[in-house]
């Protein structure tokens, strides 16, 4: 017996990809095989009817240069990872439109050939079309992180929540890969993650989250099929939200 189709929990959401999600296993650069299945996890999202929305990072792309650039200028240096996460959103959009998602690339530093400028009411027009919109070059400002310009852009765009793709199950007491003894949390405030310092979601993007109660879930990418779990109203990860 087929059982009833369960219904999204949300109408649209944020997704904040880092680079380091789509190289795999390689030090650097974009894994082909991690990069479709992502974008094919983004195609049963949409399938849905959810909105959904991707700010990406560029560790993947900078951290091939990452020995060149000690020493360098931080503004130059945040200017060259902006540029980073450029290329990984062109490549996200290009997965997805061989699976015949339509996609647009939004960048915060102009870059008219290749992407479309961040405007905003066009975001929300993409959206409200079920067009995924992917935000490149974080806020376009040295001196801040994609975890920031994801927290960001879901409150310009007025997305119900922020996924936050890791490598581990979601926010621990400290270090998994290191300490056989850290705790998975299932939900922390806020203030619980500022405090803590657990670092694992930027203090700026959280503050932000935190003024206008725009409720956060870390996860694991690595897992398949979890963000439509979650969006199916799982309870996957961890989820950061406002105490009671």
């Amino acid at each position: 017996m087929i059982g009833t189709p369960r219904a999204p929990v949300f109408k649209r959401v944020l997704l904040k990809l880092s680079g380091e999600a789509l190289m795999g296993q390689g030090g650097y650069g974009i894994d082909r095989d991690v990069l479709v299945r992502i974008a094919s996890e983004m195609k049963d999202v949409v399938a849905t009817g959810v909105q959904l929305a991707v700010v990406i990072g560029g560790g993947n792309i900078f951290r091939g240069v990452a020995a060149g650039a000690q020493g360098m200028d931080r503004a130059t240096a945040d200017y060259m990872g902006m540029l980073a996460t450029v290329i990984n959103a062109l490549a996200l959009q290009d997965a997805l439109k061989h699976m015949a998602v339509v996609a647009r690339v939004q960048s915060a530093i102009r870059m008219d050939q290749i992407a479309e400028p961040y405007i905003r009411q066009r975001a929300m027009r993409y959206l409200e079309k079920e067009i995924v919109v992917i935000f490149a070059a974080g806020t376009g400002n040295p001196f801040f992180t994609t975890d920031t310009a994801a927290s960001l852009r879901a409150m310009e765009i007025d997305a119900d929540i922020v996924l936050k793709a890791t490598k581990v199950d979601g926010v621990y007491s400290k270090d998994p890969l290191q300490y056989a003894d850290a705790r998975l949390y299932d939900s922390l405030t806020y203030d619980e993650v500022l405090e803590q310092r657990l670092g694992v979601i930027d203090a700026a993007a959280i503050a932000l989250c935190r003024e206008r109660d725009l409720p956060v879930r870390v996860f694991n990418i690595n897992k398949p099929g979890n963000i439509l779990r979650i969006i199916l109203g799982e309870n996957e990860g961890t989820l950061v939200q406002r105490g009671d």
